[in-house]
């Protein structure tokens, strides 16, 4: 019996982290605009992943 309360644990377990996961990636979209956001509203929150990636290498002389 206990063997068997182990084990609907482990489902229980996995089925519930299963569960969330799925909600992250059904509402992936409304998470990220929920942060953008919040960064936007924030003092000093300026996008700092906004910058082209050339810039790395502005100072470089060619």
């Amino acid at each position: 019996m206990k063997i068997a309360r182990f084990v609907l644990k482990i489902v229980a377990l996995s089925l519930t982290v299963a569960a969330g996961v799925c909600c992250i990636i059904a509402y992936w979209d409304k998470i990220a605009a929920f942060f953008h956001c919040a960064k936007e509203k924030l003092p000093g929150g300026g996008c700092c992943c906004c910058h082209s990636e050339y810039d790395d290498y502005a100072d470089w002389d060619d």
